[in-house]
């Protein structure tokens, strides 16, 4: 087994439409708004740019980011990442009863040198930090939907 290696799989119900919850996600410039964890993105250019994350240990992950796929027909986002991460993050979007069932899936490898000297010990430390990060992302996005749903509501839309 490699312990640098992390496979992530998380699904979000969201109260709100697939084409919505997408307009939301392919502006990940705008991630830092609603998701406390993505502490900067700054774009490179109209497919790549650089991230900065943080979560509950005291390290910040440094990524640069490239678009892979964007397809918003089929409700696909993607992207593949090198730097303290290296390898794929993708959001598939379907409709789900009256919202959107939101699936993240990312495969990578840490790049990280203290993380992958602490790979063994560290590992369920940094699969709950994780976690912790996702569950604050689903919060932050739930929230931004709710507001914007509101938003739509009293302005007649």
């Amino acid at each position: 087994m490699d312990w640098c290696r992390y496979r992530f799989r998380d699904v979000w119900r969201l109260d709100a439409p697939p084409t919505e919850v997408y307009a939301v996600l392919e502006r990940a410039e705008e991630y830092p708004r609603w998701w406390p964890q993505v502490r900067r993105v700054d774009p490179i250019d109209e497919r790549s740019g650089t991230a900065r994350f943080r979560s509950v240990l005291p390290y910040d992950l440094v990524i640069t980011a490239r678009e892979a796929r964007r397809d918003p027909a089929a409700g696909v986002l993607e992207i593949a990442m090198t730097g303290d991460l290296e390898g794929w993050a993708r959001w598939t979007l379907r409709a789900g009863g009256t919202g959107t069932r939101a699936l993240y899936e990312q495969q990578v490898t840490v790049r990280k040198p203290v993380m992958r000297w602490l790979a063994v010990p560290g590992r369920p430390f940094f699969r709950a930090n994780h976690a912790l990060m996702m569950r604050a992302g689903r919060r932050g996005l739930c929230a931004l939907l709710a507001e914007r749903s509101e938003l739509g509501r009293e302005n007649g839309v």
